[in-house]
């Protein structure tokens, strides 16, 4: 039987969502093919071995447990270990559900790839590139799609000099914008501005959470998402489109996203044929500009110019209920069948790396 790691957690803010992804994949995964071993990264960074818990549910704010028994990764190869000496076996596959840095941003994977672990989803340059907004940005100008006006501030910048950082930031600042972290997930440390005299604080907010925060001007439109998956011939297959529709909030933040307050997910989105086409046309280019490997959520704005892309998320939200899976349900993919799929590409993809090393 073939062993999969399903690791979950980590060091981030988004530990709590990460636990609750790695539930929905433990219970979707065939326990008749494949053994799994939960692992778990404590929020201190320390590999664990955690069982999964049938009870978790986010708004507990669940979280891997410091007192579960410590585990040595097989860097080159080799054995996953307990510290106590244990042997647990090969790892023939990791699926890791870790969301933000050090999770999502090319770290966990260039690891695993240290230790000759293949592994479910995109890879160390991909991971790395969506999950740092200004980078991305740039290779999506590359392939002709279009991106909201921004400026760019780093922490070096701001402490040498706030004023001449306000002054760009203000030119964005037509009539409102959005203040990010260029590297963070699920929407912490972001912002939305809609006077000069809360800039500085959105920026100060950003800049605490990331060396590089990016002043976006806000765009106006349908707020639409769509998922990308990887088939296991190396087709990509778009989802049908999702609307997500907020009330009583000023912006699809992360209370909206993981605890329902105050949005509506739409789906599947009420577009016209051209706008399905020009879409689907805009997720593809951008998943391949990353080159993204078996999944990403690719996130937009329709406005009366078309499609504005705001970013791509590389492991987006995988629980039962978060937009990605949801979407491919109602394109005839569901839950059960997406993780398998995805665990097919991860094999695949280490029979072609194995290709290409003879």
């Amino acid at each position: 039987m073939q062993r999969i790691a399903l690791i979950y957690g980590g060091e981030s803010s988004e530990h709590s969502v990460s636990c609750v992804t790695a539930l929905g994949v433990f219970t979707a995964i065939d326990s008749t093919k494949y053994e799994i071993i939960p692992i778990g990264i404590t929020k201190t960074g320390r590999f664990v071995l955690e069982p999964v818990n049938q009870e978790w549910r986010l708004e507990d704010f669940p979280e891997v447990s410091e007192d579960s028994p410590e585990l040595l990764l097989p860097l080159g190869g080799g054995e996953l270990r307990m510290t106590s000496g244990i042997t647990l076996g090969k790892i023939h596959l990791a699926f890791p559900v870790l969301h933000g840095p050090n999770g999502e941003d090319g770290s966990i994977q260039g690891l695993l790839q240290l230790c000759k672990i293949p592994y479910v989803g995109n890879g160390v340059m991909a991971s790395a590139l969506a999950m740092d907004k200004v980078q991305a940005k740039a290779l999506f100008r590359d392939v002709g799609l279009e991106v909201a006006s921004e400026q760019v501030i780093t922490r070096d910048q701001w402490e040498e000099s706030k004023s001449t950082c306000l002054a760009r930031a203000k030119k964005i600042l037509k009539p409102d914008a959005f203040v990010k972290p260029s590297r963070s997930g699920s929407s912490v440390g972001v912002s939305l501005v809609l006077k000069e005299k809360d800039l500085e604080a959105a920026i100060e907010l950003a800049l605490s959470h990331d060396q590089t925060a990016m002043v976006e001007r806000r765009v106006l439109g349908r707020e639409i998402e769509c998922s990308v998956l990887e088939m296991p011939n190396g087709d990509l297959q778009v989802s049908k489109a999702g609307e997500i529709l907020v009330t009583g909030r000023p912006f699809y933040d992360y209370e909206a996203k993981y605890l329902g307050a105050g949005a509506e997910l739409v789906i599947p989105a009420k577009l016209s044929a051209k706008d399905s086409s020009a879409l689907a046309k805009a997720a593809t280019a951008a998943f391949r500009a990353l080159g993204c490997k078996g999944l990403a959520r690719t996130d937009f704005f329709l406005t009366k110019k078309g499609w504005v892309i705001t970013e791509v998320n590389t492991m987006p939200g995988f629980t039962p209920i978060s937009m990605y899976p949801l979407l491919f349900e109602a394109s005839g993919i569901n839950y059960q069948e997406l993780v398998e799929i995805l665990i097919q590409n991860g094999f695949g993809e280490q029979e072609l790396t194995e290709e290409t090393a003879d």
